[in-house]
């Protein structure tokens, strides 16, 4: 499964986790079962981001507006087309990384959206995985 996860420039670490940690209880998915996270490409130098990955053996797979911009999804932003020139971050980006190119790939979850009180920032996060055969 794939993570997609937009955020706020200066939102928390622990917010991100949280709100992973979070959809995945709610969907009863298992977190192992993660293979990494995706994002837009702003985001590919984030340190927050990156440690997260790190400290989770997850990979980080990011996508420019452009491609992110191909992807239907259920939930498009007019607020996020204008803040990163895409309708969708988190699920398109879920999407785009858990497509393996033959059969495509199944949004199991669609966005969410996280904030907490005592922690800066906002957090979507979407899961997709790869369908198989």
């Amino acid at each position: 499964m794939w993570v997609g996860i937009g955020f706020k420039q200066g939102t928390a670490p622990q917010l991100i986790v949280i709100a992973i940690e979070q959809v995945f209880q709610k969907y009863l998915l298992d977190e192992s079962a993660i293979a990494g996270i995706a994002t837009i490409d702003t985001k590919a130098l984030d340190t927050a981001l990156i440690k997260i990955c790190h400290q989770r053996h997850w990979l980080l797979q990011t996508f420019s507006a452009a491609k992110l911009s191909t992807v239907l999804v259920p939930n498009p932003s007019a607020i996020i087309t204008k803040a990163t020139g895409t309708p969708s971050v988190a699920e398109a980006a879920a999407i785009l990384a858990a497509d393996n190119g033959e059969l495509g790939a199944k949004l199991l979850v669609p966005k969410n959206i996280f904030r907490l009180s005592g922690l800066p920032g906002v957090v979507t996060v979407a899961v997709a995985q790869e369908i198989q055969a």
